[in-house]
């Protein structure tokens, strides 16, 4: 799990619409791809999907005050779909922290 720190309290409604209206559409734009993610508003989470391409969830966010708690699906680290789909996360978390940035709290 990775733990992001915001800066600011989020709330899980607002990331799940900045992540459903911004996450296919720079991942179309990186990869020059037809490939569309599920982004789920869940009671577990913000789940993001893809079951055409890949078996159960590649990312589950959950919201934690100010900081995002962050499971990826271990049989795809190394896909570079996946790595591309969490590299535009973590530009997008720093987009909704309003300018105040992000800390990496914990990886493993």
């Amino acid at each position: 799990m990775k733990i992001i720190t915001l800066h600011k309290p989020v709330n899980q409604n607002e990331l799940f619409e900045h992540l459903q209206k911004r996450l296919n559409p720079i991942f179309k734009e990186q990869k020059q791809s037809n490939i569309n993610f599920i982004i789920s508003n869940t009671p577990d989470g913000i789940e993001i999907t893809q079951p055409e391409l890949y078996e159960g969830v590649l990312f589950n966010i959950s919201v934690q005050g100010p900081q995002l708690h962050i499971t990826r699906n271990e049989h795809y680290v190394d896909d570079i779909n996946s790595i591309t789909v969490e590299s535009i996360l973590n530009s997008l978390f720093d987009d909704i922290s309003d300018g105040l940035g992000t800390d990496l709290v914990q990886e493993g």
